[in-house]
């Protein structure tokens, strides 16, 4: 090939060359150049931003405060230094793929025949976040009717709960109603409010007619029907045993085969501490329908009976018998003077006489200890005036004299 056929095929190129397109072609690329040193000293840059706060969180000197609610803590301090730095790794990822993002769009948007494939990227970002704004923007009517619903019931949440405060410390009375009442009202009144409020809300929320939106709350409906039945059974039985006001904290009850001092009455559970010292707890559906024995509620009429039978044979003057109770019964601290103890006399049998005695106590939560120390006071007074207890009675034949009665009544 000679030197004119050379020329001659270079020529293209060199028109190329010469032509303003190359140029443009050589600009853009020293543009993407410049683009690609950028981004990586903005990556190198977030490294080490993101090193040395790392470095500050994991520093033992360091001190972070618990996550707290007035004086309830919620996250103590190492638990929220692990989220921080979850929270920080989870910033930086996202700030990665943003910049990431943000120089392929920027650098396919250089060359003409990149440029559409630069449009659909930021088209892929743009379009959720105008759809976004949108949505935000359209919201804004729904969000102050919202606000504004919410700020009324909280104001009159307050206003009831200063008035049920009031009840509750006595300085307000409303006939008819108990102050040991206020508190469950109180928060039956704020869940019914609550209640109320969503009922109220639910149609402005954003997706709330949305069919998707519907089934999972149809679903969750359900779940909560199916489950929440014993617990909703128990929560109604509270509520009714508040308004029945059967015992107090603090009470000796009976329920159903169950005696012990009321600990602690919720809306579901009902817990007692018996004599052996056991804690039971009941469910509030099965308090309501068992029976129940109140022996402090006794001390508003005049105290609790205790109540205690002997029987005795024939052989023994009735006069006698009572005197010997009362003074058994006059001898037990616990026993009140006034009312004076009774006796009565319960049955004719065919071998005895069967004698209950009764004696008032204000210590109904000392019932154990008041009848075992009236038992042995019986017992004492009875060995040392030679009176025989028929309980249980003797059908044994005897041979001679032979009594029941220690022959030495007094003795340990």
């Amino acid at each position: 090939m000679n030197r004119e056929e050379l020329l001659s095929a270079l020529e293209p190129l060199v028109t190329y060359l010469n032509a303003d397109a190359f140029r443009l072609f050589v600009a853009r690329g020293l543009q993407a150049a410049l683009a690609t040193l950028v981004l990586y000293g903005l990556l190198r840059g977030l490294a080490a931003l993101s090193g040395r706060l790392r470095s500050r969180l994991e520093d033992p000197q360091s001190r972070l405060p618990s996550l707290r609610i007035q004086h309830i803590e919620i996250l103590p301090a190492a638990r929220v230094r692990e989220g921080l730095l979850k929270a920080l790794g989870l910033a930086r990822a996202l700030a990665t793929v943003l910049l990431s993002y943000v120089y392929l769009a920027l650098v396919l948007s250089l060359f003409p025949r990149s440029s559409g494939l630069a449009s659909d990227l930021l088209g892929y970002v743009l379009a959720p976040l105008s759809a976004f704004a949108l949505g935000v923007l359209g919201f804004i009517p729904n969000l102050i009717f919202i606000a504004v619903t919410l700020a009324i019931v909280r104001y009159v949440l307050k206003l009831l709960n200063l008035i049920f405060d009031e009840v509750g410390a006595h300085r307000l009375r409303l006939p008819g109603f108990h102050p040991d009442w206020a508190e469950p009202t109180w928060q039956i009144t704020r869940f019914l409010a609550v209640a109320f409020t969503i009922v109220i809300i639910f149609p402005y929320l954003p997706g709330s007619d949305s069919s998707a939106f519907k089934g999972v709350s149809v679903f969750l409906g359900v779940l909560l029907s199916l489950g929440s039945g014993s617990a909703i059974s128990n929560s109604v039985s509270g509520v009714i045993m508040t308004y029945m006001r059967p015992f107090a904290k603090g009470d000796r009850v009976k329920i159903a085969d169950t005696t012990g001092d009321v600990l602690e009455r919720s809306l579901l559970v009902t817990r007692l501490r018996t004599i052996k010292n056991e804690e039971v707890t009941i469910p509030n559906a099965l308090v309501l329908g068992a029976h129940i024995v109140n022996y402090t509620a006794a001390l508003a009429h005049g105290g609790l009976i205790l109540h205690t039978e002997v029987t005795i044979g024939y052989d023994a003057p009735w006069r006698k018998v009572h005197r010997l109770l009362l003074e058994a019964a006059a001898s037990v601290d616990g026993v009140e003077k006034e009312p004076a103890p009774f006796i009565l006399q319960k049955a004719l049998g065919d071998y005895s006489v069967r004698y209950e005695l009764n004696a008032h106590t204000l210590l109904p939560n000392e019932m154990s200890a008041l009848y075992s120390r009236l038992h042995q006071a019986v017992q004492d007074r009875f060995n040392a005036e030679g009176v025989e207890i028929m309980s249980p009675a003797f059908e044994v034949r005897r041979e001679g004299p032979a009594s029941t009665v220690p022959a030495d009544p007094l003795g340990a």
